[in-house]
């Protein structure tokens, strides 16, 4: 790769210019509740992304999956992210944050109103906090998910058409004033969970169904697509041709295949995990083709500096 690399081109979105196409996909690092100088450093040191988008944070004290994960519904979860997102600006960054509700418990109708009050208010946090917009996760196997996919859904009756609580997320949100993008999977598979979940296959119907809602998406401020678990170029182009916004392409990605998306048009940007935990200065190494580090997963949630700076 070189500078003449497409990931290397500015882009825009929205209202932001990126200065590269290379975007850190959320990853969840298990650091503490409450954002820290850690992860201050952590996301300093990544600020020469085009994009970061943070990791999951929780809307609410509700629904909490394991131990340290950060939220943005207290007080000192705003200043913590506060000094994290200063940080990010004062290098030239841009970082939005990730709405996350895990769905590890089952959510009766009668709080599916003050859910969507939580993320209105977890965005309106997000803003103090100075965030340049947030994601609402609606990928894998989480509560929006859980709503979106026939397979996962039992909850039609109740709460009325798939998409509904996702639509219904992003007008409570859209309302903050924030920046908004969304997160979908509609190629996962149960080889992408942990434990698996074998009732959840990527058929010809459940594809369908995110057919129509991404054609219903028009006022995200991006898409963000995870693509099937074994490596598919062409697996973008389907949701390609019916969103017409900023598009994301995420998961399994090497610097050449990235390269090869956003010059053949079939993403705007694309997201890395692994990449960046590994290589905090992933852009420069794309702009100089030099070899890339490898994580060492067993730091991944250790809860420490390494592996993690």
């Amino acid at each position: 790769m070189s500078q003449g690399n497409p990931l290397l081109r500015p882009a825009i979105l929205g209202d932001l210019v990126l200065p590269n196409r290379v975007v850190m996909a959320p990853t969840t690092r298990c650091r503490g509740s409450v954002p820290s100088d850690l992860h201050a450093l952590h996301y300093a040191r990544r600020a020469s992304a085009g994009l970061i988008i943070a990791e999951g944070t929780l809307i609410s004290p509700q629904d909490v999956p394991f131990p340290n994960v950060p939220g943005l519904f207290t007080t000192a979860q705003v200043a913590g992210w506060r000094r994290v997102t200063d940080l990010v600006h004062s290098l030239g960054g841009r970082i939005f944050v990730q709405l996350w509700h895990a769905g590890t418990r089952p959510l009766p109708s009668s709080e599916v109103t003050s859910t969507i009050a939580d993320y209105r208010t977890a965005a309106a946090n997000a803003l103090r906090a100075g965030f340049d917009g947030v994601e609402i996760a609606a990928n894998g196997t989480y509560l929006i998910a859980q709503f979106l996919n026939p397979r996962l859904n039992h909850r039609t009756d109740a709460y009325g058409e798939l998409p509904r609580l996702l639509l219904d997320i992003l007008d409570a949100v859209h309302s903050t004033g924030a920046r908004v993008g969304v997160r979908l999977s509609p190629y996962w598979s149960p080889t992408d969970s942990a434990p698996p979940c074998p009732d959840y296959f990527p058929d010809e119907e459940t594809l369908s169904h995110y057919d129509d809602l991404v054609r219903r998406l028009d006022s995200p401020a991006y898409l963000h697509l995870r693509g099937p678990a074994s490596f598919d170029l062409d697996a973008f182009s389907r949701y390609r041709k019916l969103f017409d916004g900023f598009l994301i392409a995420n998961n399994g990605f090497s610097p050449d295949t990235a390269s090869a998306a956003v010059e053949s048009d079939l993403a705007d940007a694309v997201s890395f995990a692994r990449h960046f935990i590994a290589n905090p200065d992933l852009v420069t190494r794309f702009a100089l083709t030099q070899e890339l580090a490898v994580a060492d997963k067993a730091h991944n949630y250790t809860g420490g500096p390494i592996g993690y700076i």
